[in-house]
């Protein structure tokens, strides 16, 4: 469960920040990326609700 930011698609609101700063952070573009060399299974609440409350869907899970 590896998730994916779509920089095309976002816009910095900061909600997946927010809500999982053990896996997201901004970038300096002002955009969200996800931080490597993280236990992804450990953060999946946290993965998930970023997931579910992006404004523009651009995260994603692989």
């Amino acid at each position: 469960m590896k998730p994916k930011v779509d920089k095309e698609l976002c816009i910095g609101c900061g909600a997946c920040v927010s809500l999982c700063p053990e896996v997201f952070k901004m970038g300096d573009e002002g955009k969200s990326e996800v931080i490597s060399d993280v236990d992804y299974k450990e953060n999946k609440a946290g993965i998930q609700k970023a997931v579910e409350n992006c404004p523009v869907q651009a995260i994603s899970v692989e």
